[in-house]
């Protein structure tokens, strides 16, 4: 029997966000509902509301989640009633292009739920990122679910389900940090700052956080960084060079997303280094370069999408450094919500005052 549940949409562009009926369908043969137990507050989803993704409204907000396995379609095999799982964006197919060459983080073909979450006159929610967590229950494709031990705090691994991920796997699997390597970051919001975890573990010699912030900064150097580039002081190229030995940082992160700091971060890193974009770009935006600056200075100019991750192989991996102490996931949850709380979240995230609000049920 379908489930009616409490949800939070984006009805219209930059409209405030509304706590409504949602019903939840009977799973799909392949599909599963999940007890949402904790979602965090991530800008992907205040984009969703400003219409910086698309215009498919009415959007059920959400995505950064960990629940429980309530009931299962017919035909799921991978998880269980009762499996304590986190959800994720990039349910990998097997099957295209990207998936047929060995490169699965790069699938084209994800899967959903195959039926539409709908408010109480039957209107088709779309969910973000084909989660919609931001409610008491959602469904969705069983290849959405990862499950992880569930002793873990839902708040705290429910991150890896999106920004979190995002930024570890930036430095990880995208920017290949190694030991002994330096990195800056600019940016030091939750992605940024997950960025510097990751390095850190890594095994990163030098780590400058770059920020116009000074208490992200502080947040930077607990979670991480050796050094700071207040970039309302500072030149940040000016600053990073100075800080490596006059030749930039082996790995420069840009976890903005401006082409200002797309700039900083290229001319910021050493002959040859690298480059990762993680910080989401605005369709408007636009880059214009020497286009012999990229020639001569080769390197690698990369874009990490979700960290260039694979859910299955590294969100467990993830939860059990948390669990052993290696990885402080816990210092990304600022504050605990609840439902009716997401719009005065997103008012804090603009003031830059937490790394994540989490609602928790």
């Amino acid at each position: 029997m379908p489930t009616v549940v409490q949800g939070v949409i984006a009805r219209s562009k930059g409209n405030p966000v509304e706590l409504v009926d949602v019903t939840i369908p009977d799973p799909g043969p392949n599909d599963v509902v999940v007890n949402v137990q904790a979602c965090g507050v991530c800008h992907t989803d205040l984009s969703y509301r400003d219409g910086n993704i698309n215009d498919e409204y009415p959007f059920l907000l959400g995505h950064e989640a960990a629940g429980v396995i309530e009931t299962v379609g017919d035909n799921v095999t991978k998880v269980e009633v009762g499996d304590f799982v986190v959800l994720n964006w990039r349910a990998v197919c097997g099957a295209c292009r990207a998936c047929r060459r060995g490169r699965p983080w790069y699938c084209f073909n994800t899967f959903n739920a195959s039926k539409p979450m709908t408010l109480a006159d039957g209107t088709a929610l779309t969910p973000a990122l084909g989660i919609g967590a931001f409610a008491e229950k959602t469904l969705v494709h069983e290849g959405q679910c990862t499950k992880v031990d569930a002793s873990a705090d839902p708040a705290v691994v429910g991150l890896l389900g999106c920004g979190v991920m995002a930024g570890f796997g930036a430095a990880v699997n995208t920017g290949h940090v190694s030991r002994g390597d330096s990195v800056a970051v600019i940016g030091c919001g939750g992605v940024g700052d997950a960025a510097i975890a990751g390095a850190r573990l890594a095994g990163a010699s030098t780590i400058i956080a770059v920020d116009r912030d000074a208490s992200k900064l502080e947040w930077a150097l607990d979670l991480g960084a050796t050094h700071t580039v207040d970039a309302s002081k500072e030149d940040t190229v000016e600053a990073v060079q100075a800080l490596t030995g006059g030749f930039g940082a082996d790995v420069v992160i840009d976890a903005v997303g401006r082409p200002e700091t797309w700039k900083q971060a290229f001319y910021a890193r050493d002959l040859a280094g690298t480059v990762v974009l993680v910080g989401v770009p605005s369709p408007d935006m636009t880059l214009e370069m020497p286009l012999i600056d990229l020639f001569s200075r080769g390197g690698s100019l990369k874009s990490s999408w979700y960290g260039d991750c694979l859910p299955d192989r590294d969100i467990p991996v993830l939860v059990d450094l948390y669990q052993q102490g290696r990885l402080p996931l816990e210092k990304f949850v600022t504050e605990r919500i609840g439902l009716g709380d997401v719009e005065a979240a997103f008012e804090t995230m603009h003031k830059g005052t937490v790394l994540r609000s989490v609602v928790v049920q």
